[in-house]
């Protein structure tokens, strides 16, 4: 490897390490509360401000863990950098979490805007996958016509 590359990793094991702290300390705050709303405040699924509180951490958490595999897979060169389509997903997540944690009140502006942001997201991730499809296609037609390409 050369030296940005071992500095890359090293940077990707750093910030996993950071988001891992992050992670378990979110659990263990997330059991708290539902712990807390178990034994004290009646837990009510179906309330409306309890279930965005609880949905919303999980999915919080999920985020985070989505990050930390994203990041895991460069510090260890399955690839060499972020992929676009990871950060695309990550931020539909965002989004989703968005949705479920929504006061009931909320401008029809703003659903609209959140709304936009999410088909624009989810058509830009379909795009990159269409394109990664026809790649990997034309990857496959390749190595079928030419079986003897790697030297076999």
């Amino acid at each position: 490897m050369t030296f940005y590359e071992r500095f890359e990793q090293v940077v990707a094991m750093v910030l996993s390490a950071i988001i891992a702290v992050i992670i378990v300390i979110s659990l263990i705050q997330l059991m708290q509360l539902v712990f807390t709303m178990l034994l004290v405040d009646a837990f009510n699924p179906l309330d409306h401000t309890v279930f965005q509180t609880v949905f919303g951490a999980i999915m919080t958490l999920l985020i985070a863990m989505e990050f930390k595999h994203s990041i895991i897979k460069v510090a260890f060169r399955h690839e060499n950098i972020i992929q676009v389509k990871t950060v695309l997903l990550i931020a539909l997540l965002a989004l989703a979490r968005k949705f479920v944690i929504l006061d009931p009140g909320i401008a029809p502006a703003k659903v609209a805007a959140l709304a936009g942001a999410t088909l624009a997201l989810g058509v830009t991730y379909w795009l990159l996958r269409e394109r990664d499809d026809r790649l990997r296609a034309s990857r496959d037609a390749a190595a079928s016509a030419n079986p003897h390409r790697d030297g076999v």
